[in-house]
C-alpha cells in the first residue's frame, strides 16, 4: 500500500528548537542538521509509539548521498502500515562515515524528539556499513536504545575489514603479477587507487583464461570467504561442481578490486591519516585451512596440475605490508567493537554474502562471549545469495523477533518462528531463514581480546 504523506522541510540550525506536538495525520518531515547532513522523518497518524532509526550503507565518494529511513520503499510502506515511526540521516559525508554517521544519527533522533516527542521505544538498525553504525550506537549510546537489529551488518569492525580485505588482492598480486609493483596501500588519491585496481583486474581477467589461474582467484576468494553462490543472478552450483563455483567467485573478486579493495580504501585511508591494516606475521597457509571453501581450492589445484604447497610458499616468501600505528588506533578508536551490549541485539544474515561474509557474525559472537553479553545478541540467518538479499517479510519478522525479546525477556529467534512471523507480514514473499553455523573469521579483531594480532 502506498502512503500519502504530508511533507514539511525544516532547516534545523545549532540555535533551532522544534516545537513539540502529536502527529495528527501522516507526515514526512525533511530537513538538515547544523552537520549538512540530510534527515528524513516518516510518522503515521496511527504511531504505535516506536521510532526505527535507520543507518544507511555505504556511500562511496561521488555517489548521491539522500537522507534513508528505510531500506527500500516496501519496507517502509509496510513498517508505516504497522504503525512504525521511521527516521534517518543521509551522514555530512560519504565514504568510512562512521565519526560524521554517529553524532548525525543521534541529531536525528533528537531532532525526532523534538518535533514528536519522546517515543515509547527507540530501536536501532542498520544495513550492510550501516550495521557498523547501528553496533556503534548499541554499544556506545546505550542510553538512548532499547534494541537494535543489524542486517548483513559490517559487524567485525573496521581492522578487521581492512585486514581481511587486504588478503585477497595481496594473493592476487604476489600469484599473478608478482613483479608488478601494483600498490595495495597507500594511495595519494582516488586517481592512483582506481589505476592500481585496473591493473589488478586486468592481471585477473586474465588468469581467469586458464586453469592455474582459476585456481589461484580461488585460493584469494577463499582467504576472504568468498563464496561460490554469491549473486542472486548466478547459477547454483552443485555442492561438487567447482568450476562454476569458481566463476561465481571470480565475479565476486572483480567486484572486491573495483570498488573496496582500492578505491574504497583509499577513502578510509584518507579519514584514518594513513594504512591501518597489515599481514605481517599472517601465516596464509593457516588462514586457507581454517576457510569454508579449502576443498574447494585444492580441487581445482589438483584438476589444473599446479602446486598448492609452491603458491603458499610464495605467499610465506613474498614482502608483507605494514600498518602506519596511527591509522591503526584511529580505525580502532572509532570502527572497533567491544561486544558489550546492554541492550539486545539481532543481528541477520545472508549465507551467500560476498561483500561481508557472513563469518563476520562468528567475529562479533567472539567479542561478544568474550565481553560476557552472550545472553543478549542473537543472530539469525537466511539462505539466499547476495549481500543483503532480504525481502520486506525477513527483515520485519526479524524485527518482530527483536521486540518480542524486549517483550519477554527471552529469544524466539529460531528459523520456524522466523519464517513464520516474515509469512505473517508477506504470505507472498521468500521465507528462508535457516539454521547456520558460520565459519570463523579469518582474521578476528577487537577490543576484548587483547591478544588479537598486532602490526
Amino acid at each position: 500500500m502506498r502512503r500519502r504523506l504530508a511533507l514539511l522541510t525544516v532547516s534545523l540550525c545549532a540555535a533551532t528548537a522544534l516545537p513539540a506536538h502529536a502527529a495528527a495525520q501522516d507526515a514526512r518531515l525533511a530537513g538538515r542538521l547544523p552537520s549538512g547532513a540530510a534527515y528524513l522523518m516518516d510518522v503515521p497518524s496511527s504511531w504505535n509509539g516506536t521510532v526505527l532509526l535507520y543507518s544507511h550503507g555505504y556511500q562511496a565518494a561521488g555517489e548521491a548521498n539522500p537522507a534513508q529511513n528505510a531500506p527500500d520503499a516496501r519496507t517502509r510502506d509496510k513498517l508505516l502500515d504497522e504503525g512504525y515511526a521511521l527516521i534517518g540521516s543521509s551522514y555530512a559525508t560519504t565514504g568510512w562515515a562512521v565519526t560524521d554517521a554517529v553524532p548525525d544519527q543521534l541529531a536525528t533522533l533528537e531532532a525526532f524528539t523534538g518535533q514528536f516527542g519522546p517515543a515509547r521505544r527507540t530501536l536501532a538498525w542498520g544495513r550492510s556499513y550501516g550495521g557498523l553504525v547501528t553496533t556503534a550506537l548499541a554499544e556506545r549510546h546505550t542510553d538512548r536504545f532499547d534494541g537494535s537489529l543489524s542486517m548483513c551488518g559490517l559487524v567485525q569492525g573496521g581492522v578487521a575489514n581492512w585486514n581481511s580485505t587486504l588478503d585477497p588482492v595481496f594473493a592476487l598480486r604476489t600469484l599473478l603479477a608478482p613483479d608488478s609493483g601494483i600498490p595495495l596501500t597507500g594511495f595519494a588519491d582516488q586517481a592512483a587507487a582506481r589505476s592500481a585496481a585496473t591493473e589488478l583486474s586486468a592481471e585477473v581477467d586474465a588468469a581467469q583464461r586458464t586453469p592455474e589461474g582459476r585456481a589461484r582467484i580461488a585460493l584469494a576468494a577463499a582467504l576472504h570467504h568468498i563464496p561460490g553462490y554469491n549473486s542472486p543472478g548466478q547459477t547454483e552450483p552443485a555442492p561438487d561442481d567447482r568450476a562454476t563455483q569458481q566463476a561465481n567467485q571470480y565475479t565476486a573478486v572483480k567486484g572486491l578490486v573495483r570498488s573496496a579493495a582500492f578505491g574504497w580504501r583509499q577513502e578510509a585511508e584518507s579519514r584514518a591519516g594513513g594504512n591501518p591494516s597489515w599481514n605481517t606475521g599472517v601465516d596464509y597457509t593457516a588462514v586457507l585451512r581454517t576457510s569454508p571453501l579449502y576443498k574447494e581450492v585444492t580441487e581445482l589445484y589438483q584438476k589444473a596440475g599446479a602446486s598448492l604447497r609452491a603458491d603458499l610458499d610464495a605467499l610465506k616468501r613474498a614482502p608483507r605490508v605494514s600498518a602506519d600505528p596511527a591509522a591503526v588506533r584511529w580505525m580502532r578508536r572509532t570502527s572497533a567493537f567491544t561486544g558489550r551490549l546492554t541492550d539486545p541485539q539481532l543481528s541477520v544474515h545472508t549465507t551467500g554474502d560476498a561483500l561481508i561474509p557472513v563469518s563476520a557474525e562468528s567475529a562479533y559472537r567472539r567479542a561478544n562471549t568474550a565481553a560476557g553479553s552472550a545472553r543478549l545478541l542473537s543472530q539469525a540467518y537466511v539462505r539466499a545469495p547476495g549481500h543483503c538479499a532480504f525481502t520486506p517479510g525477513e527483515t520485519i519478522g526479524a524485527l518482530h523477533t527483536l521486540e518480542h525479546r524486549l517483550d519477554t525477556g527471552r529469544w524466539d529467534a529460531s528459523p520456524r518462528t522466523l519464517n513464520s512471523r516474515a509469512r505473517q507480514v508477506d504470505p507472498s514473499g521468500d521465507t528462508r531463514y535457516t539454521a547456520y553455523r558460520p565459519a570463523s573469521y579469518p582474521r578476528p579483531y577487537d577490543l576484548s581480546h587483547p591478544g588479537d594480532g598486532r602490526p
